[in-house]
């Protein structure tokens, strides 16, 4: 060898590898575990960043398509609707040139069409006359006395309510009867 010192830390290794040879074996083998580990760490760190960015995209096309759904909740129903508002409006181009006969015809067409496209979507009319007064499905407007029905019972409908899919929109006004009051 040359007669140049060597550098300080090359001595230790030199001495250390020379002390103890079982130990640096050790130290290598601890080396690699922790370079294994660290592998390891990454991997995991990598996926963890994967799953994140997943996670934040499915969020975001959720909201998108409940915004969408809030949107266009109504689009099949206000589809259904412009078949009988084509049909209204070729009811009143036609009033000019047809007779009174054919316009109630249409009319009750166009009635039958669109009691078809509320009974489509869930819409149901409540028809109380005769039943029990109902003030969960139904507002009373007044009192009548009647003997063709049970006190307490609906004698007429003023106004027709409706429910969706079971839920009250409007609750039918109803007169109720009341008992007859004798007079002599």
């Amino acid at each position: 060898m040359n007669d140049q010192a060597q550098r300080p830390d090359e001595e230790l290794d030199e001495q250390a590898a020379a002390a103890d040879p079982a130990e640096a074996e050790d130290s290598a083998d601890e080396v690699s575990e922790l370079e294994a580990l660290q592998g390891k760490a990454d991997e995991n760190w990598d996926r963890y960043l994967r799953t994140a960015a997943e996670l934040e995209n499915v969020r975001k096309r959720a909201a998108r398509d409940v915004e969408n759904a809030h949107r266009f909740a109504l689009e099949r129903f206000s589809k259904a609707l412009l078949a009988v508002r084509d049909s209204l409006e070729m009811g009143l181009a036609a009033a000019d040139t047809t007779s009174v006969e054919s316009l109630l015809e249409g009319g009750a067409a166009t009635l039958k069409l669109l009691g078809g496209t509320m009974q489509q979507f869930g819409i149901e009319e409540i028809e109380p006359v005769g039943e029990p007064f109902d003030p969960e499905l139904h507002e009373a407007i007044s009192m009548q006395a009647s003997d063709d029905v049970e006190p307490g019972s609906v004698v007429t409908v003023v106004q027709k309510g409706y429910a969706l899919n079971g839920r009250l929109l409007r609750p039918a006004m109803v007169i109720v009867a009341t008992e007859q009051v004798a007079t002599e």
